[in-house]
């Protein structure tokens, strides 16, 4: 699933579409009145987390990748219906496919709170502090991917910003520090533009530290794997440098492909 960079670095590639009016739409969702968006100009292109958000006068057309999306600028897939089309008067286009499309109505700023995008101008790291310590219970890992507390992260900013800050993914948020707590808000922004720089590089993979590896580049030893959290996604963890608060009552299980959530103690 593209997480919140990616989204920002299509946001920037279609900019010139921004002004331009709509001639021709098509596409397969059922979400969408594509006769009424002929004739309509784009106003605004901007993004909120994982969403990509096309704004025309009267709506605004919003675009969910999900796990398989994609997108093309000018040029169609051949194997693939778009489930968006946009066409223009000089022949360029704009398609989306394997996506969710939805129509909003034109007020984005009533439905979206734009504090809690990690990749916005406007994110506010005391709002995340003060949805985290209101979930006391939450698990890191769960907190995290949370899109109400960090809009646009995923599994990805998950296990690179717990590896940076040595936090095993099953601590509970209550039990961390308040400095522990401010440096997991911190990395998580830190991480975002680390992140969105390394794509734009085509070397993203190439600075993971823990996402999908193996052996902890800081011990040496085996990284765990497991399905953890309320989400169940991949967690990949050093038992070593990563301390777990409170402490585990048992150790996790070497090389598990999954693992059951612990039970947080009661507040």
């Amino acid at each position: 699933m593209p997480e919140g960079p990616s989204i920002v670095i299509l946001r920037e590639q279609a900019e010139g579409f921004v002004g331009r009016t709509i001639t021709r739409a098509s596409g397969n969702s059922k979400e969408v009145d594509y006769a009424a968006l002929e004739g309509q100009p784009i106003v605004a292109l901007r993004s909120w987390g994982k969403h990509f958000l096309i704004q025309l006068p009267d709506r605004v057309l919003r675009i969910h990748l999900l796990m398989f999306g994609s997108y093309r600028i000018n040029e169609r897939k051949e194997d693939a219906q778009p489930r968006l089309s946009l066409g223009f008067d000089d022949g360029e286009e704009f398609n989306f496919y394997t996506c969710s499309v939805k129509t909003l109505p034109a007020d984005l700023d009533v439905q979206y709170d734009w504090s809690a995008d990690v990749m916005s101008d406007q994110w506010d790291a005391r709002a995340a502090l003060k949805k985290l310590r209101a979930q006391p219970d939450m698990l890191v890992c769960d907190a995290t991917l949370d899109q109400e507390i960090f809009s646009g992260a995923g599994n990805i900013f998950k296990n690179e910003v717990l590896f940076r800050i040595r936090v095993h993914p099953l601590s509970t948020v209550g039990a961390l520090s308040a400095a522990k707590l401010r440096e997991l808000v911190e990395q998580m922004r830190v991480y975002a533009f680390d992140f969105l720089r390394w794509k734009k590089a085509f070397v993203l993979k190439q600075h993971w530290l823990a996402h999908t590896k193996r052996i902890c580049p800081r011990c040496d030893i085996p990284f765990h794997k497991a399905h953890l959290g309320k989400t169940q996604r991949r967690s990949f963890f050093c038992v070593k440098c990563q301390k777990q608060y409170p402490p585990a009552l048992t150790p996790a299980r070497s090389g598990s492909t999954r693992q059951s959530q612990r039970t947080p103690p009661a507040s």
